[in-house]
């Protein structure tokens, strides 16, 4: 198996492990604070990717230099703010829609690789990162109900700082840094950051928030490792349509288990960011064979 078609799988399977964190974090009720949140999340991925790195011998190395730190820490800090605004918007939005916008992270990987990594940006993916942004303005309704919007605008910029962190995900790859080390670098670092944040807004967890939690973390390990290794596998323009099987899963998890319906002017903004992200990924795939 090639490794574009094993980046592919991983990928998929990443989408349905966020989507299913999406899940259980908005389970665990609006009770809970999102650095509570986010400190259980990363604290259940810690020794996920312990276990990983024992099995396989895995060196905890910064690859070819030490000064590889800096992907790592930018991956870290930006992955965590990403987060956050992503559990923000799952708990006051509709989850498909907060995915939805997470999902703009590969536009944003584009944008950010061509300034970071300095791979060429063509005319159509230009336009194609900007029909994204256009189809992002349906769901964030610029102008509506600001109860809506503001948990929207949250969620876009959650999408911002994870296509960065994953930017810093190739770029530490492409130097040596194993992919379960970049886990549980960002693990560690996240759960660091979310304790003083959480204390002032603490709740002691019943059985059934705890449970909920610990099967988000659960989740999000198996995603945060699949991801990890689909980008390391691949750069974003080969892979990043398949990334959108999330709004697919969210889509009908929140319908099975929340009975949430995203409206119309949302639809359209799938329709938008999902056709700009298939054409996308048409051409390139074109280009490539050609």
């Amino acid at each position: 198996m090639s490794k574009r078609m094993k980046g592919i799988l991983c990928i998929i399977a990443a989408g349905f492990c966020f989507a299913c964190m999406s899940l259980f974090l908005k389970l665990a009720g609006d009770g809970v604070s999102t650095f509570e949140k986010s400190f259980f999340r990363n604290f259940v991925a810690i020794f996920f990717a312990l276990g990983v790195i024992k099995r396989h011998s895995i060196q905890l190395t910064f690859g070819d230099s030490p000064s590889n730190i800096k992907f790592l820490i930018a991956r870290a800090f930006f992955g965590t703010l990403g987060m956050f605004c992503n559990f923000y918007a799952v708990d006051h939005m509709v989850i498909a829609d907060a995915n939805m916008l997470n999902k703009l992270s590969p536009f944003f990987a584009i944008v950010f690789s061509f300034f970071l990594i300095h791979e060429k940006v063509r005319p159509y993916q230009l336009i194609c990162v900007i029909t994204a942004f256009t189809g992002a303005l349906l769901i964030l309704k610029p102008g509506g109900d600001t109860l809506t919007t503001f948990p929207a605008l949250i969620g876009f910029l959650g999408g911002m700082f994870a296509g960065f962190a994953y930017t810093n995900v190739r770029l530490a790859s492409m130097h040596g840094v194993p992919g379960p080390f970049i886990v549980l670098f960002f693990s560690v670092f996240s759960c660091i950051l979310s304790i003083p944040l959480s204390i002032p807004h603490f709740v002691i967890l019943d059985a059934r928030q705890l449970a909920f939690l610990l099967l988000a973390g659960l989740s999000a390990s198996g995603g945060q490792f699949a991801i990890t290794a689909a980008y390391s596998l691949a750069p974003a323009r080969e892979i990043s349509v398949y990334d959108y099987s999330q709004i697919i899963f969210a889509a009908i998890l929140g319908m099975l288990f929340l009975g949430e319906l995203p409206d119309v002017l949302s639809l359209i903004g799938y329709a938008v960011i999902c056709t700009a992200g298939i054409v996308m990924f048409l051409i390139t795939r074109k280009m490539s064979e050609a």
